[in-house]
C-alpha cells in the first residue's frame, strides 16, 4: 500500500515519465528489467536516469529527446527514474561502477558496458544546445 507522499510523487512524476516514454523510451522499473536489458543490449542504447529535479532534469529530458533528430543515434532508448523506481535505478547504476551516481544523467551503453556518461554537472547550468551537442558527438563516436 502506498502512503500519501508516495502517491503524490507518482502523480508529480507522471508527466516527467511521459516526456520520455512518448518519445520512444522504455521504462525499466524493476531490477529484473534492468538486468534483462543490460544482458541483452547488443546495440548502442541511450539510458536516461530521470529525476524530478527541476533545474537539471528540465534540461535533460528535452535535450535527450531533441538529440534523437541526429542521423546517427542509439538503437535502443531506456529510462529509470531516480527517487521513484529506486531498486531499478540502483541496479542500473551498478553497471556504471566507474562513475559517481548522478541524477539526472545520461549514458550510452552497449553489450552491458558503459561507453559514455553525462553527469548532472554537465547538464545543470548548461544550455540545452550544449547538452544536445554532447549527446550527438557521443552518438557519432559510439553509434
Amino acid at each position: 500500500m502506498m502512503n500519501a507522499y508516495e502517491e503524490y510523487m507518482r502523480e508529480v512524476s507522471r508527466p516527467m515519465r511521459e516526456e520520455l516514454t512518448s518519445a520512444g523510451f522504455e521504462e525499466l522499473t524493476t531490477i529484473e528489467e534492468v538486468d534483462t536489458f543490460m544482458n541483452n543490449n547488443d546495440k548502442p542504447a541511450l539510458v536516461v536516469i530521470n529525476s524530478v529535479c527541476g533545474c537539471a532534469a528540465g534540461l535533460a529530458r528535452p535535450a535527450a529527446v531533441r538529440s534523437l533528430s541526429h542521423d546517427k543515434k542509439p538503437v535502443q532508448l531506456v529510462t529509470v527514474f531516480a527517487g521513484q523506481d529506486r531498486e531499478a535505478t540502483t541496479q542500473m547504476r551498478s553497471y556504471f561502477e566507474e562513475v559517481e551516481p548522478s541524477s539526472p544523467s545520461m549514458a550510452i551503453v552497449q553489450n552491458g558496458k558503459l561507453q559514455y556518461f553525462i553527469p548532472r554537472e554537465q547538464i545543470e547550468g548548461h544550455d540545452m544546445e550544449d547538452i544536445i551537442q554532447q549527446l550527438q558527438e557521443a552518438y557519432n563516436k559510439y553509434c
